[in-house]
Formats: C-alpha cells, sequence, structure tokens
C-alpha cells in the first residue's frame, strides 16, 4: 500500500510556527486535511518532548490521522505513536524494528538512491527524498538534489517515497510529475498565516496533479 501517510505529510517544527504554538498549528493543519503528522523538536528535552508528543497523540486520534516520531523510538512507544522517522545518523531501522514490533511504521530521510536503497533493505515503510529545493531545515544536508532524484529512487525502491525540502504549492507539481506518492512540508503549512487554508491548498493541488481533470 503506498498511500500510508496521505498526500501531505506534515513535520512540525516550533521555529517555524507561526506564533509558536505547536499543537494549535497542528490541529489546524487536521481540519484541514493533513492525516499524517512528524513531531520533530530537536530543541526539547526528552520529558517535554513526550509531554507533547502525548498532546499530539490526542489531536491525530481525534482527526483519524497518524503519528510519526522523530528519531526518538522510545518516545514513540511511550505516547503510542503510529511510527518513527529515522535519519541517517540514528539507530538502524532494523535495530528501530526490534523496539518497535511489526506493527509501528518506519521511516527513513534518505538523500541518494544509494541511501534509499540501504532503507528499503534495512525494513523501511517508506522513505523521504530530499532535500529537492532549498530550504533552511534541511541546509546541513548540502545542496538540493533536484526532483529528478525522486523518480532515480522510485525506480529502484517499491516503497513509499515523500519529496521533502523547500515544497510548497507552487513547485509540488514537480515533485508529484516526478513519482512521489506525496509531499513533506513545514513552513508551507505551519509558517502560513492560515494553517488550515494552506493544508486545503497543498491537498487540493497535489490531488489536481495527480489526477488531473
Amino acid at each position: 500500500m503506498r498511500d500510508i501517510l496521505g498526500p501531505i505529510y506534515l513535520i512540525t517544527d516550533g521555529s517555524a510556527t507561526a506564533g509558536g504554538d505547536i499543537a494549535g498549528a497542528v490541529e489546524k493543519a487536521l481540519r484541514g486535511g493533513v492525516r499524517s503528522v512528524q513531531l520533530r523538536e530537536k530543541v526539547l528535552d526528552a520529558k517535554r518532548l513526550l509531554r507533547l508528543a502525548r498532546e499530539l497523540r490526542a489531536l491525530t486520534n481525534r482527526y483519524g490521522a497518524r503519528l510519526i516520531i522523530n528519531d526518538r523510538a522510545d518516545v514513540a512507544l511511550l505516547s503510542g505513536a503510529d511510527g518513527v522517522h529515522l535519519g541517517q545518523k540514528g539507530i538502524a531501522p532494523v535495530d528501530a524494528r526490534k523496539m518497535l514490533g511489526e506493527k509501528m511504521l518506519i521511516g527513513v530521510s534518505t538523500h541518494s538512491v544509494d541511501e534509499a536503497v540501504r532503507a528499503r533493505d534495512g525494513g523501511a515503510d517508506f522513505i523521504t527524498v530530499g532535500p529537492v529545493y532549498h530550504t533552511p531545515s534541511k541546509a546541513t544536508y548540502g545542496a538540493p538534489i533536484g526532483a529528478g532524484m525522486i523518480r532515480e529512487a522510485r525506480a529502484v525502491v517499491d516503497i513509499p517515497a515523500y519529496a521533502i525540502g523547500g515544497i510548497d504549492k507552487d513547485n509540488l507539481k514537480e515533485t508529484v510529475e516526478n513519482g512521489a506518492d506525496g509531499v513533506a512540508v513545514i513552513s508551507a503549512i505551519l509558517g502560513s498565516e492560515d494553517v488550515e487554508k494552506s493544508a486545503r491548498e497543498m491537498i487540493a493541488a497535489f490531488r489536481l496533479t495527480k489526477e488531473p481533470i
């Protein structure tokens, strides 16, 4: 099943959230139709991260949405999340599987075809591919790899691939045309003055590209 996270995969970032209210912004995005949220707040200590994870778990349950935790398999377990998303410097997906069991989702951040293959071979359920375009949150991973990398990764791996990095409603079309199963976004939604409206517009733009009239 390729559509495990929906067309728009929302990733949190308190520094990019207008007003700073992460849970409030996430709920607005959920009202706008988002059905998967990744909690990614690297500045929070474990106690505050778990508290926020549990708050978002309650919200996502209310809207029938998935909750993914960035890197922290322990927080994913304790909060009752649906899975974890691992970076290249984090624990290996095979080790995360031993901790989380077979039912929880495991995603892996990839930046090349080789990394995509290793993620698949390690048992990942899905990958993110990027950064497709320039974005401050992914600047440490080097220059943008371009939308073409999504097509290259999809040619060799058969798990869902989500484009990430600088994606908004204006450039989303290129990522979809290159085979992205969905797009992962932060500021395009959370940095908006109207989060709910931006979420609806992103979802509509994706569906229009995927299934043109």
